[in-house]
């Protein structure tokens, strides 16, 4: 009796890759003061133009010297930081005392997304990874899905590298990059505020990632802010 084809498995369909991404986060900010580093990011992700998800964390503690925030598909931050997580397992029992750092997670990141680009079926995300050194000097470095990176005292993804790594530059550049702690994160919430007016896709709802040699590593947060929209009142020209 001849088989319906209807009811076949056909191995003739192509594997498809993912083509762009769906729901996704906007902008993460990174920035080294005096004794560690501090990573901010805002709690929505969107689906499409819709601000879907209001209340997710895109900032982690790795371990105790490490911190990461991610930008871009959601889902695939969920794949690498599940592969992290594992590999934290892995490192710990060894029970040697050492943990995975900064620059070596920084690394690997990188050749991850390289990896994947490569295979033209990118993970459609970029990482702000910060920490603690073995010499106990800050580390910031960026990875992005092409898998281009490189390291930076401020770093900002999304519209936040148009948008707040020029208000980064000139603090940091004003200060010759002696931030104290609450400093660096007075100059974060500045730098958002000034991303919820702008990028469609950012809240005012935000947490960030704290990492020190004395105090460990930490999320604090969420915290608000309200916005101040009678400055629209002025804009002429758009009527």
């Amino acid at each position: 009796m001849a088989i319906n084809s209807k009811f076949q498995y056909n191995d003739s369909i192509e594997k498809q890759h993912s083509q762009q991404p769906i729901a996704t986060g906007t902008s993460v900010l990174g920035l080294v003061f005096d004794k560690g580093v501090v990573i901010a990011a805002d709690q929505l992700v969107s689906y499409g133009s819709l601000a879907r998800f209001r209340n997710v964390q895109r900032v982690n503690c790795v371990n105790d010297r490490t911190i990461l925030g991610c930008g871009g598909d959601y889902a695939d931050y969920q794949y690498i930081a599940k592969l992290i997580e594992q590999k934290v397992i892995d490192e710990s029992s060894y029970e040697d005392g050492q943990q995975i750092g900064p620059k070596a997670l920084h690394n690997w990141v990188t050749r991850v997304q390289y990896n994947k680009r490569s295979k033209f079926d990118p993970l459609w995300c970029s990482w702000v990874i910060g920490g603690i050194e073995d010499d106990g000097k800050p580390y910031l470095g960026l990875a992005d899905r092409l898998g281009t990176a490189y390291c930076s005292p401020h770093i900002a993804t999304g519209f936040g590298n148009y948008l707040a790594v020029p208000l980064m530059r000139q603090e940091y550049e004003a200060k010759s990059g002696q931030f104290t702690e609450a400093e660096a994160i007075e100059l974060l919430n500045k730098c958002l505020h000034t991303l919820y007016y702008r990028d469609a896709r950012s809240l005012n709802k935000y947490q960030l990632a704290i990492v020190t040699a004395d105090r460990g590593s930490r999320i604090e947060g969420p915290f608000n802010f309200v916005g101040e929209w009678e400055f629209a009142k002025t804009v002429r020209g758009y009527e």
